[in-house]
């Protein structure tokens, strides 16, 4: 692995640091310092190796950023190599921060990636801290909210090297985004919850009866037809079995033939029960180079940085824009009100618990109520469990007052949610 410089290798980005612009951060720095701190100080945190996290590695390495950290929890399979590009046929079965770590290194000299393979929550604060800033290219929300609530708890106003700023990527087929959060400063990712897609869920009549798309036919074949296939003996469908995908693809086709349907698929079919949204080179590229962008000038403030978010729309032409998203007051993760909540004064406990599931602005998984007095429901331990899960079929106005507060919790988010309770 060779560990020196090719000539010239700096010259572009040379040109940026070397004296200040027309937009140039007022505490920029132009010279050797910030080029010194950019190459031999900053130490910066990827998280996820997978198509967009390929890109921002390659990127980070060439910009000059030469001490990089990367967590993935994933290995590599066949499927990731048309557009992971650090990975090889012979890579598959491997762990993904592991390869692309050693990719990194061979091909640009001088570069340190340190790679874990794991999950984000193993790590302590103490790990986090390290870092001047991270960036996320992750496929998961609730690995995001698990990260972002992460670093603002991380906030010490009598420390401000406790304030790590945090750069989000996202892509969804031709479509992407790219945001700057200051933890307790700017809008965390909990803030926009309500701005994420809702999985697309189709009409049963629709799928029964007059099916016009594709994803009809697929659905009919999956939701209708394979549980009666199985009769008595059900069988439990495995989207990963390829036998189970052929018999869909079969059904869904004849399905499709017999309402003059085109565009079924093998891999429509895989997509649509395993509702996956194809992932797009060019668009991983395009907020890749955004986030590499805010994060170089993050740590060099040789310009203004993205305040605060950044929109592509690439599925008619190519379209963007940017907008300041605003801080929520009863964000559960940097605001400091409670969210106020009106339900039906007959609601209960069970009804509630559907609510904060289902509700765009909390999406909690599994969660646990309580009140400062009392505990409502807890998802664990069975112990727990077991003697509140009386309380399931209760009114919620049995139990919390007009006003009253209560408490939301869940295993896979680092935070509480405050609810103040009202009826109507």
């Amino acid at each position: 692995m060779a560990t020196t410089d090719w000539q010239g290798r700096y010259y572009h980005i040379d040109q940026v640091l070397n004296k200040p612009g027309p937009r140039t951060d007022p505490a920029f720095l132009a010279g050797d310092g910030v080029k010194d701190f950019l190459r031999n100080q900053a130490k910066i945190l990827v998280i996820g190796a997978g198509g967009l996290g390929c890109e921002i590695l390659a990127n980070l390495a060439l910009t000059g950023f030469k001490d990089i950290h990367v967590i993935d929890m994933d290995t590599i399979d066949i499927s990731n190599l048309n557009r992971q590009f650090l990975f090889r046929p012979k890579d598959v079965g491997k762990s993904k921060a592991t390869v692309a770590a050693e990719f990194i290194m061979n091909r640009v000299p001088g570069v340190k990636v340190t790679p874990y393979f794991g999950k984000i929550q193993d790590k302590d604060d103490n790990y986090y801290m390290q870092f001047n800033l991270v960036i996320c290219g992750l496929d998961s929300v609730e690995a995001r909210r698990w990260m972002n609530a992460t670093l603002v708890n991380l906030v010490d106003t009598e420390n401000p090297e406790s304030l790590k700023p945090l750069i989000d990527g996202g892509t969804e087929g031709f479509k992407g985004q790219a945001r700057v959060i200051l933890p307790t400063i700017t809008s965390c990712y909990e803030c926009s919850l309500d701005m994420l897609n809702k999985p697309t869920a189709f009409p049963i009549c629709t799928i029964a009866n007059t099916p016009r798309l594709p994803e009809h036919c697929i659905e009919w074949a999956s939701v209708l037809e394979w549980p009666r296939a199985q009769g008595g003996h059900y069988k439990k469908l495995d989207t990963d079995d390829p036998e189970h995908i052929g018999w869909l693809y079969s059904v869904a086709s004849a399905r499709a033939k017999e309402f003059n349907i085109e565009g079924v698929t093998w891999s429509l079919t895989q997509g649509v029960v395993k509702n996956i949204i194809p992932a797009i080179a060019s668009t991983n590229a395009i907020i890749s180079a955004a986030c590499c962008n805010e994060a170089f000038k993050i740590a060099t403030s040789s310009a203004a940085y993205l305040n605060n978010y950044f929109m592509l729309i690439g599925t008619d032409g190519v379209y963007s824009y940017t907008f300041e998203h605003e801080k929520r007051d009863d964000c559960p993760v940097c605001g400091g009100e409670s969210l106020e909540l009106s339900i039906s004064s007959d609601l209960t406990v069970e009804q509630l618990i559907e609510l904060l599931v289902e509700k765009q602005d909390i999406q909690i998984k599994k969660p646990s109520l309580s009140t400062p007095t009392s505990q409502i429901y807890l998802q664990a331990p069975p112990q727990l469990e077991e003697a509140t899960r009386p309380n399931l079929t209760k009114r919620v106005s049995e139990l919390v007052p007009p006003g009253g507060e209560v408490t939301v919790t869940a295993s896979t988010l680092p935070f509480n949610l405050s609810l103040r309770v009202m009826y109507t």
